[in-house]
């Protein structure tokens, strides 16, 4: 069958101009396609992981009354014992290497003052080496520094100017304790923060964990345990795994391993955009399709008494369907190769300096950066070239089929 090939080459290359206009009609999906797909993929990821960062984690082990009340942060709701939580986890050989940061975590609801102002704000208490892979605030430090010893504290630019903080002013923290007395201490501010999300630089400060398991009364006890692993799509399989392993720990009937699918409806918003943009990728591919498809009729229409001809010289139907499939597929080919690499340079552009959407954003509480990069994958670049190429083959049959199912006869009349 070399002979269709070649013939199918050479009839592409006889009227270039058509041949331009499809293999670029094609290339304009495909591209579309790959560029929509990675930057799609890049928000996605964005919001998966300043979600789980500041808030879930990939994986969660919190107190069924704490999910229950997870609303309030409630400080009486505590992992009993989360050293032994911690080294159940770290047992575990299916997650060996896969975990990334296993760690403490408190989080309550506060009244900070600094003299006559006051504000209510969320405080944020972990391992302060653990928090530097999580929130990353260790590099949005504006002003001060990081934390590095008990009694300090650090705190959100705009938090900060509201109460009108700087480092090295003393900021007093008012907030009822796990004895469910009211617990008031001072903390000296060494840093301001500046991360981007408007929901942690407007209301949140961090202090060391020891210093809050002694400000809340807590008794050794933590509100979570966080999970951080390397692939965040594992996550329901991890949650699986260390929930067996925890299972035989003194009262962990009462508590909940839960995936980040699970927590909350920010996961459900990300589904669900997923879902959208799904569909868009499908009209995208369809007016793609459909250009094929008109490109070819009209190709069909234009060849009739040569179609005619061929069949009057011995060529028989099924040859003439595999000619017109393989325009299809060397134009499909052409046009995809094209498209995707096209796509996948606008990919890496957008992933090294992303589209700035803070004016837009400044407002917004949800935990997403306001630089949107793209995800540079070249197997998506692949996948959207195999999904081109299928297309085109697949489009290219109606005409095709029509082109062989043409009496010779006939075919020469209707252009004579």
């Amino acid at each position: 069958m070399n002979w269709v090939v070649d013939m199918a080459l050479r009839n592409i290359k006889r009227n270039k101009r058509r041949t331009v206009l499809a293999a670029a009609s094609i290339a304009l999906s495909v591209m579309l396609m790959t560029f929509l797909g990675g930057f799609v993929n890049g928000i996605l990821d964005n919001m998966v992981r300043n979600l789980t960062r500041s808030e879930t984690g990939h994986v969660r082990v919190v107190t069924r009354g704490y999910e229950a009340r997870s609303r309030f942060m409630p400080v009486d709701e505590l992992v009993p014992d989360p050293e032994a939580v911690l080294a159940a986890i770290a047992d575990i050989p299916e997650l060996k290497g896969q975990v990334t940061v296993a760690s403490e975590r408190l989080v309550f609801g506060t009244l900070l003052s600094n003299g006559p102002s006051t504000k209510v704000a969320m405080g944020l208490a972990g391992d302060p080496e653990n928090e530097k892979s999580l929130l990353n605030l260790d590099r949005s430090i504006a002003a001060g520094r990081y934390l590095s010893a008990p009694g300090e504290a650090i705190l959100g630019e705009r938090l900060a100017a509201d109460l009108g903080f700087k480092p090295g002013d003393v900021m007093r923290v008012v907030t009822q304790g796990a004895d469910y007395g009211l617990r008031l201490k001072r903390f000296t501010v060494v840093g301001v923060f500046k991360s981007g999300l408007s929901a942690l630089d407007s209301g949140v400060f961090q202090i060391p964990e020891s210093d809050a398991k002694e400000f809340l009364r807590t008794d050794g006890g933590v509100q979570q345990i966080t999970v951080m692993l390397d692939d965040y799509r594992e996550a329901d399989q991890a949650a699986a795994l260390i929930g067996a392993a925890i299972a035989g720990l003194p009262g962990a009937e009462e508590l909940l391993v839960q995936p980040w699918t699970a927590i909350g409806d920010y996961p459900r918003i990300i589904s669900m955009m997923a879902s959208i943009y799904e569909w868009i990728y499908f009209v995208v591919a369809f007016l793609g399709a459909f250009i094929i498809t008109n490109i070819l009729m009209m190709v069909v229409l234009e060849r009739r008494k040569e179609i005619g001809i061929l069949k009057a010289l011995g060529l028989k139907r099924r040859e003439v369907l595999a000619l017109f499939l393989a325009e299809g597929g060397v134009l499909g080919a052409i046009g995809s190769g094209i498209g995707a690499v096209l796509g996948l340079g606008l990919c890496y552009v957008f992933s090294i300096y992303g589209m700035d959407f803070s004016a837009a954003m400044s407002s917004l509480d949800f935990p997403i950066d306001p630089v949107f990069y793209a995800r540079f994958n070249p197997l998506d670049g692949l996948k959207m070239f195999a999904i081109g190429l299928f297309v085109s083959v697949l489009m290219s049959f109606m005409p095709s089929r029509r082109a062989a199912t043409m009496n010779a006869v006939d075919a020469i009349k209707s252009v004579a």
